[in-house]
């Protein structure tokens, strides 16, 4: 019976088997990966890696064992996604695995935006499997942020529709590292946790911040859903991914994505990462 990631090769997925490794030895983890010598640097820390495709259900046959505690990183297809996560769903209940983690989105069925609609549809495809689970509602990711400085710092602004709505982000590790807890232990079935920092911020302190740590001048310019919709195709973004982008920043002005229940700190047993430290670390790349 092994801990089975898929996605691992993905930024979410290889923190978390570097998590594991740390609280379980490697002949109990499996990377499930489409690419194999991608995953070479894994194989050669001892996991075992099994070749499947959320798009080739065939593959995924072979992915899980009975017994499995199988990880489901969403996928990022943001049309096929609901596709893809059934083919997963079905494979694990076949294998007869003993649960399934999900990364879903904060707020499970309270989320009400766009990008929450295939997490909610994701959750109700597990509860009806009856399979044992347990639901990470993963909150942002303060690299959703970070990963843009390079335009941000070029043209001095960060650009937003979210009004002075709060984002409670932590570091991707701390998700990682919550769903490796999670993984490897015990009393976690059949249970949902809200993930998300100990502390939220608006996008003008998030600017604020950049300047104070890049010693750039850098603003938050405020713009109309509509208006950020439109800037965003006219960068060259497709006009739905645009549209559930803008969709993102309306449901932060509303507070979705400022909730904080403190799941995520209890769970990996010390703070979230500060925005502070992410950001200083992001700079110096």
């Amino acid at each position: 019976m092994s801990i089975v990631v898929t996605g691992a090769t993905g930024q979410l997925g290889r923190l978390v088997i570097d998590e594991l490794l740390e609280r379980v030895p490697a002949d109990r983890v499996a990377a499930v990966v489409r690419d194999a010598d991608k995953a070479a640097d894994l194989a050669a820390r001892g996991v075992e890696l099994r070749t499947a495709d959320y798009n080739s259900p065939e593959t995924l046959k072979a992915a899980f064992h009975p017994g499995d505690t199988v990880l489901l990183i969403s996928s990022n297809d943001l049309h096929g996604r609901v596709a893809q996560h059934t083919a997963v769903i079905d494979a694990a209940k076949e294998a007869g695995v003993a649960r399934l983690v999900y990364t879903g989105i904060l707020g499970g069925p309270e989320a009400d935006f766009l990008l929450a609609s295939a997490h909610r549809e994701t959750e109700q495809l597990i509860l009806a499997s009856g399979l044992p689970y347990t639901f990470l509602r993963n909150g942002w990711y303060t690299e959703n942020y970070t990963a843009r400085l390079d335009t941000v710092l070029e043209h001095g602004a960060v650009v937003g529709s979210a009004r002075e709505g709060r984002v409670a982000s932590a570091a991707r590790r701390d998700y990682a590292a919550a769903a490796a807890v999670v993984l490897a232990g015990d009393g976690h079935e059949n249970t949902a946790y809200e993930l998300s920092g100990d502390s939220a911020w608006t996008l003008a302190e998030y600017a604020a911040e950049v300047a104070k740590h890049s010693g750039k001048e850098v603003v938050y310019n405020d713009l109309p859903t509509e208006d950020f919709r439109a800037l965003l195709t006219g960068t060259g973004m497709p006009a739905d991914f645009a549209e559930i982008f803008a969709d993102v920043d309306d449901a932060i002005s509303r507070g979705r994505l400022a909730i904080a229940t403190g799941d995520l700190a209890r769970l990996i047993g010390r703070p979230t990462t500060p925005l502070t430290v992410t950001l200083t670390e992001a700079l110096k790349v």
